[in-house]
């Protein structure tokens, strides 16, 4: 089984290479961030084309996540516990129903944080504590659970590729990768840590300067795996050729590859 997360950066102006994306390469479960768009703009008869069942949590113009599954989708929660207020479309999970067991999977947008000494950076403390508390509340069900999105974290700096630039920054400040190591202290898994402990590559390149082209890029996209879900883990690979088509969006797909039957 194939899982994918990718922030698309607006699905409407990236659904060309979402689309030839879904058919090269088949991924079973995608997580996407940054739909950018109400969940009746989503274009949503074009990928149920291609066998996708959907679970969608948007807004207009900012955010919005979606699960998209050749599975069936079951008991959809959209937004984290605590966040009473808060109209933002970042969270969204779902039971994916498999032939022989279930999955839990979720997509997460994580605030970018603006900048350190912004309201906005405690607004992705917050937020970062609320998942947190809301992981922990999903492991002791003891199944197969994936949350992954784009985290907004480097979580060292294995995953920058100038570590004195970009420090300090909301990318790699010490309390959201404290945050962030929180969540993995309950029990979870780094997908690509877990497959490449010392490796480096990037799944976000900035539009400016020629970032891509120079490789100045930084890891920010994770699949996060309960033990059930790593101990299936197979693989791991960043799709960095989509950062190259035409439109591409500034991040790019990191996919795992799961030893679970799909019956497909």
């Amino acid at each position: 089984m194939k899982i994918a997360t990718w922030n698309v950066n607006s699905v409407k102006i990236r659904l060309v290479q979402l689309l030839e994306w879904l058919k090269r390469d088949k991924p079973d479960i995608v997580l996407l961030q940054e739909t950018k768009c109400v969940n009746d703009a989503f274009p949503a008869m074009e990928i149920e084309e291609l066998g996708y069942n959907l679970a969608l949590h948007g807004e207009k113009t900012y955010n919005g996540v979606a699960i998209l599954s050749r599975f069936p989708l079951e008991d959809v929660r959209r937004g984290l516990p605590g966040d009473d207020g808060d109209s933002q479309a970042r969270y969204i999970e779902a039971v994916v129903s498999l032939p022989q067991q279930a999955l839990r999977v979720a997509s997460v947008y994580v605030p970018n944080g603006q900048s350190a000494d912004s309201d906005k950076f405690q607004y992705k403390l917050r937020f970062l504590d609320r998942l947190c508390a809301h992981v922990a509340t999903l492991l002791p069900y003891e199944e197969m659970l994936i949350i992954g999105g784009d985290y907004n974290i480097a979580p060292d700096d294995r995953d920058v590729h100038d570590p004195r630039l970009w420090q300090g920054s909301v990318l790699t400040h010490d309390e959201a990768r404290q945050r962030l190591r929180r969540i993995l202290y309950l029990g979870m898994y780094d997908a690509w840590r877990l497959c490449h402990p010392q490796e480096r590559a990037y799944s976000w390149w900035d539009y400016r300067a020629n970032a891509f082209e120079r490789d100045d890029g930084l890891r920010i996209d994770h699949l996060l795996l309960s033990p059930q879900a790593a101990d299936s883990a197979e693989s791991c690979i960043i799709e960095k050729d989509m950062r190259t088509v035409e439109k591409a969006s500034d991040h790019t797909p990191v996919v795992i590859q799961l030893s679970v039957a799909s019956g497909q």
